[in-house]
């Protein structure tokens, strides 16, 4: 008999364990303030020390997932050779150093070395999203053996960790009178956040409800899956299907049975997130209230915090919450490709609103700031909700023993969207 989960104990870990996977990103891109305070002195240099300050976000866009996407092909050539739990705390370790160093650097003055420190911060953020793939990844096969609700629940945490950092920022900027004051609140709340996740992933094999579903890793992975193989396989963990094609657990998993089985699906997650991450964050927090001159608190100090970062992950957290009680379309759907190919509108849609500093571009077409926000609104839902579909039916749409491979060849998808994506948002912004 199946072991319930007590007082939901691995669905709030899975959670945190969520939060704590893009918790990193998130908290590098929300502390805009802070950047452009300790780049304010490549705004007085002409050519490139400028626009470093001006294409940040783009630049850590680009650091950040190109190498995570060659750290998710090592991990899943690592998936039957490597434990997870050695993957996993070994990556939690790595971000929470890296993290320290942010948060040190916090206070000392760059201000005469401003370009060195723009190639430190870019360092580190290289070192922490690859840590960071690593766990995400991990915790993404690791949750593919349990039932569908602890992997939506490990979704629907990746976007709590934004409105998480979002929320942090905002406080942060209104509490704290000083910019390094501010940040170094901000950062030390990553700091104990990651710590955090390393506490809960420890407590996660002392559960009952855990053990019987993380017990199926001690079975032979298959090597070979038969073309007619049940898309559905709906059998219990430990028990694998029955088949000639046997290997040792600690093979490489077969890349080209998961691939034809996920192929359409990973192409839908590749273009979600290709269209999110040109727009967010290097365009929309880019947006200027139309009434700036105005000086008020709201339209200089707070718009682009609000509209852009804690709207968009609120909304984005919302979209992965819905999949809980909604999954429509299908896995086989031909409405989903569909849904997912129309987000481009959101393209044109943002820059034809009131983004800054604009070159080539000069029409402003949404000259009222309702339009970006209802913009931004859609696009974190859309997001959240197509992303997660698509995430939560890549592993149940393959054999039982494919699942976590197929979890970690999602990620692949989902990573090499970011990547091209924060690529051609450079172009974009520089074509603006």
């Amino acid at each position: 008999q199946r072991p319930s989960d007590r007082l939901h104990g691995a669905y709030v870990i899975f959670f945190l364990l969520g939060i704590g996977s893009l918790l990193p990103w998130n908290f590098f891109i929300t502390a805009k303030h802070y950047w452009m305070y300790k780049l304010q002195n490549c705004s007085d240099q002409a050519g490139p020390a400028s626009d470093l300050r001006d294409f940040f976000e783009s630049y850590i866009s680009i650091a950040s997932t190109v190498p995570s996407v060659l750290c998710l092909i090592g991990n899943f050539l690592l998936v039957n050779k490597v434990p997870a739990s050695v993957r996993i705390l070994s990556s939690l370790f790595v971000m929470l150093a890296v993290f320290l160093v942010i948060t040190m650097l916090v206070k000392v003055d760059t201000s005469a070395w401003t370009t060195h420190f723009f190639a430190l911060t870019i360092g580190c953020v290289v070192v922490v999203s690859s840590a960071s793939t690593i766990f995400t990844s991990s915790i993404f096969g690791l949750s593919s053996r349990f039932p569908m609700k602890n992997l939506q629940a490990l979704i629907s945490g990746q976007a709590m960790g934004g409105t998480i950092s979002a929320i942090a920022s905002v406080i942060d900027l209104a509490a704290a009178a000083d910019v390094t004051d501010s940040a170094l609140a901000y950062f030390l709340t990553a700091d104990i956040f990651i710590v955090i996740c390393i506490m809960v992933y420890l407590l996660l094999p002392r559960l009952e409800y855990s053990r019987y579903y993380m017990s199926s890793q001690e079975s032979p992975s298959l090597a070979t899956v038969l073309p007619d193989s049940s898309t559905e396989d709906e059998a219990e963990p430990g028990v694998t299907t029955n088949t000639s094609f046997l290997t040792k657990s600690t093979g490489i998993p077969p890349l080209r049975p998961i691939l034809q089985k996920t192929a359409l699906l990973g192409f839908c997650l590749f273009y979600v997130f290709f269209i999110s991450i040109i727009i967010f964050p290097s365009l929309s927090s880019n947006i200027e209230s139309v009434s700036k001159s105005s000086g008020s608190l709201w339209s200089t100090k707070y718009f682009a915090p609000l509209t852009s970062f804690l709207l968009y992950n609120f909304a984005d957290w919302c979209g992965r919450q819905i999949t809980a009680w909604i999954q429509v379309p299908g896995p086989k759907s031909k409405l989903l490709p569909v849904l997912v190919l129309l987000r481009t509108i959101f393209v044109p849609l943002f820059i034809l609103s009131n983004y800054q500093p604009r070159a080539h571009i000069r029409t402003v077409v949404f000259n009222q700031d309702v339009y970006p926000v209802v913009f931004t609104a859609l696009l974190g839902l859309s997001n959240g909700y197509l992303g997660t579909l698509v995430i939560i039916y890549g592993p149940k749409i393959v054999p039982k023993e494919l699942a976590e491979a197929a979890g970690v060849v999602m990620t692949f998808y989902l990573m090499l969207g970011l990547a091209v994506g924060s690529a051609c948002s450079v172009l974009v912004v520089h074509l603006v």
